[in-house]
């Protein structure tokens, strides 16, 4: 059975996160979106966890449903910390997804860290603590826990970071590194970009939503191909840890020119440059003439060892998508994807079709077009050809992606082949 997997969100306690963020929202909302699995989030903030304990119930080994609830979704117990410290002479700003076996786990995680910092000043903590020593006290507690560093690429707070990180996983968790067996793209960056650096090769790349509302879950995501009697956070573990190519479908992606930070530039200066003109620059904002926030595109560049385009052996494939309601939005030429008639045409689609993953993924168009407009059917045909118009993102700005060329729908014949 194929399970979409989303392991990176948040709560309403988290800093700058929907207060409709609730166990019971997320649960309902998956369904809508058809997303099997899903992360509690934030399970070091004691109010989250507290919810957790109350509202989640035992289901597969490992895997928890919400209580009362009919769903199909799962709960797996995740969360985000971050870490600030200071290492090799610079000051290191890391954000680390921790995955745990159990309800039982976490509560030893979250005395332990009690002792390190303050959780509940946020859900997503911030810790004076390594990295490196951070997985040590996770481990100490349960060795089947997975450490993940999250979106790797992003400037400020990632493991290969321009502005705080590492230029290696060895140079972050030293003799640890062997253990770390899984990196989170991020949304300003998908498995292609990853694949140019060599050793990255046997590190399973996996995606995830690190969603602040409920629109964001799934947006980014893991596909698993898992018997149902084998379903188990153990099986979900196993599949990441050995990189099973057979078990790991795809991921789910982000156009990574949309993410906030692919290019590079100025938001304050409205400057954004590609990596060979932040070079002509030496790096330096022609606006305000300080220096530029260097973005992802050009980070990968710095360290990889592999041509674009370069594919290694045995990787596992990705499918980048945007959500429904952004098709929706420009297909009905609204401009905000929160409008009242875009949410109308959307719930229309998910009650005569289905959840919006197997919209956007696998319903064949024909099957759509009687259930809505042309121009939305055509805007889902675009989206899985990767036929866009797209102004990347930059320094914390998201890009635009733009699916038709001004003035097109108006008036035009759309022909589904």
């Amino acid at each position: 059975m194929k399970y979409i997997s989303d392991l990176h969100i948040h709560s309403k306690y988290s800093r700058a996160c929907s207060p409709q963020l609730t166990l019971e929202n997320i649960d309902k909302h998956c369904q809508i979106k058809g997303i099997q699995i899903v992360a509690t989030g934030d399970f070091t903030h004691p109010a989250w966890f507290s919810d957790i304990k109350k509202n989640l119930v035992p289901a597969e080994s490992g895997l928890y449903k919400f209580k009362d609830s009919n769903t199909e979704t799962r709960f797996l117990c995740s969360t985000e910390i971050a870490c600030i410290y200071s290492k090799g002479g610079q000051v290191r700003r890391l954000h680390i997804v921790i995955f745990a076996p159990s309800i039982e786990v976490v509560q030893k995680i979250n005395t332990a860290l009690g002792k390190v910092g303050k959780l509940g000043s946020d859900g997503r903590p911030i810790l004076g603590l390594d990295a490196k020593r951070l997985a040590e006290i996770i481990w100490e507690i349960d060795a089947s826990c997975l450490i993940i560093p999250a979106h790797c690429w992003t400037p400020w707070f990632a493991v290969f970071g321009s502005k705080s990180g590492f230029d290696s996983l060895e140079e972050c968790f030293e003799e640890h590194a062997k253990k770390i067996y899984a990196i989170e793209t991020g949304l300003s960056s998908d498995p292609a970009m990853n694949w140019r650096l060599s050793v990255l090769d046997k590190i399973t790349l996996i995606s995830n939503s690190d969603a602040h509302s409920l629109p964001n879950l799934g947006r980014e995501a893991n596909v698993f191909e898992i018997a149902p009697e084998k379903l188990s956070y153990a099986e979900i573990r196993r599949i990441i840890r050995e990189k099973d190519r057979e078990k790991f479908l795809y991921t789910i992606e982000f156009f990574p020119e949309e993410g906030m930070y692919h290019f590079d530039g100025h938001r304050a200066c409205a400057i954004s440059l590609k990596p060979a003109d932040t070079k002509k620059q030496k790096g330096i904002c022609p606006v305000c003439k300080k220096s530029l926030t260097i973005g992802v595109l050009n980070r990968v560049e710095e360290l990889a060892d592999q041509p674009e385009g370069y594919r290694p052996e045995g990787t596992i494939p990705f499918k980048s998508l945007i959500e429904l309601d952004k098709i929706i939005a420009e297909a009905l030429q609204v401009q905000s994807r929160n409008s009242k008639q875009v949410q109308t045409e959307y719930n229309n689609l998910i009650n005569k079709v289905g959840p919006e993953l197997k919209i956007l993924l696998d319903e064949p168009l024909k099957n759509l077009a009687p259930h809505t407009t042309p121009e939305i059917v055509e805007g889902i045909r675009r989206v899985r050809a990767g036929k866009l118009i797209i102004k990347p993102g930059f320094d914390g700005q998201y890009g635009e992606i733009k699916i038709f060329q001004p003035d097109e729908i108006s008036g035009r014949q759309t022909s589904l082949l």
